[in-house]
């Protein structure tokens, strides 16, 4: 599967849009990391915890998306974006989405 942010691939010439190719998951913090967070805060520094909670949901998100697009019979996904929302307090839904192509 090509998958790339550009609405075109280089040397390839798309022959079929097939539609919204999407995967999304959403994670919750948790009090553990949550403590260890606030003592980090005080004395500053990247929150690691949270930056692996972040990069698991963007790849859980990214393979359900190709998953998607797989469905659909594609061959690439092409404008391909992520985006985050807030659910609830603690809790953010992380989107993966693009334009499933059949490509020649």
């Amino acid at each position: 599967m090509i998958i790339t942010t550009t609405d075109y691939i280089p040397g390839k010439e798309i022959v079929g849009i097939l539609g919204v190719a999407r995967g999304s998951t959403v994670r919750a913090r948790n009090i553990g990391r949550d403590i260890f967070a606030g003592l980090k805060n005080i004395v500053g520094g990247e929150i690691s915890e949270y930056t692996r909670l972040q990069a698991d949901a963007r790849e859980q998100a990214f393979q359900r998306m190709i998953q998607d697009a797989e469905k659909m019979g594609a061959d690439a996904i092409i404008n391909m974006r992520f985006a985050t929302s807030l659910i609830m307090q603690g809790a953010s839904e992380m989107l993966a989405y693009g334009t499933a192509v059949k490509v020649q």
